[in-house]
């Protein structure tokens, strides 16, 4: 009852890596970089640390183990592709250390990427962040710079 009186809370979304965040639109993919799946941002990651930027549940893993979906526990739905075409890789060099349906805290480990492997193969290191269900988001605000997995808030967002 009076929800209309409630004010729109900021909230916040971490680095799944460490690394360098920029614009979605500079990611080398055009589902990405059109924002075809939502809207977000991507990491070029210094190594293959891939953790939980948010509270949640593990949605989704692809048979391929590149990509993560997460629903967090304000309702968002989050992708973490790493790398792209890497789902050419088949699974290799994608360690995953979840399960889908497990709960998981910012900061968990999800997996370990050998962004050698990767680089070595010829594909793009960049790890886009997107929230796809991104017509729950009232205000968004992408953080582009150097960032810290776990710790760096790389979109802001009201619902």
């Amino acid at each position: 009852m009076f929800n209309f009186f409630k004010k729109a809370k900021d909230k916040g979304i971490l680095a799944p890596q460490n690394g360098k965040a920029i614009p979605l639109k500079e990611v080398p993919d055009e589902v990405f970089s059109q924002k075809m799946l939502g809207d977000g941002i991507a990491i070029i990651p210094e190594d293959g640390k891939v953790v939980s930027p948010v509270d949640g549940t593990i949605a989704q893993i692809t048979d391929t183990l590149h990509a993560y979906g997460i629903k967090s526990d304000d309702g968002l739905d989050i992708l973490i592709h790493c790398g792209i075409d890497t789902v050419s890789m088949n699974g290799e060099g994608f360690d995953v250390k979840v399960k889908e349906g497990q709960k998981v805290k910012v900061g968990d480990l999800i997996a370990n990427v050998n962004i050698k492997l990767i680089k070595e193969r010829g594909f793009s290191l960049h790890t886009p962040l997107i929230i796809t269900n991104f017509d729950e988001i009232k205000d968004f605000e992408p953080v582009i710079g150097d960032v810290k997995s776990g710790e760096t808030v790389v979109i802001k967002y009201k619902k």
